[in-house]
């Protein structure tokens, strides 16, 4: 989260898709990150879930179908919402 350097490693495959992902971030963090859409990107936060893919670009978590995200995530990060415009399809 920005502001907070929380340097772990996760393993994203015990997870089962995007929604188990969010939920143990929510309650890593204490914080809600809303509901997700492409057009839009998240509603209802102030923070946005990214990551860094393996070409170094940032884009909004849940952008691209799961398995692609598991295999090219290389960092999250919490991004304030506003920081986080024009990022991915959607922002």
């Amino acid at each position: 989260m920005d502001g907070a350097p929380y340097l772990r490693k996760i393993d994203l495959k015990i997870y089962s898709g995007y929604p188990e992902l969010l939920q143990a971030i929510e309650n890593m963090f204490k914080f809600t990150i809303g509901e997700y859409s492409e057009r839009e990107g998240y509603k209802g936060s102030d923070y946005a879930p990214t990551y860094e893919d393996k070409d170094g670009d940032w884009m909004l978590v849940g952008d691209v179908p799961w398995e692609m995200f598991i295999t090219s995530c290389k960092r999250l990060r919490i991004m304030k919402g506003s920081e986080a415009r024009g990022l991915g399809c959607g922002v």
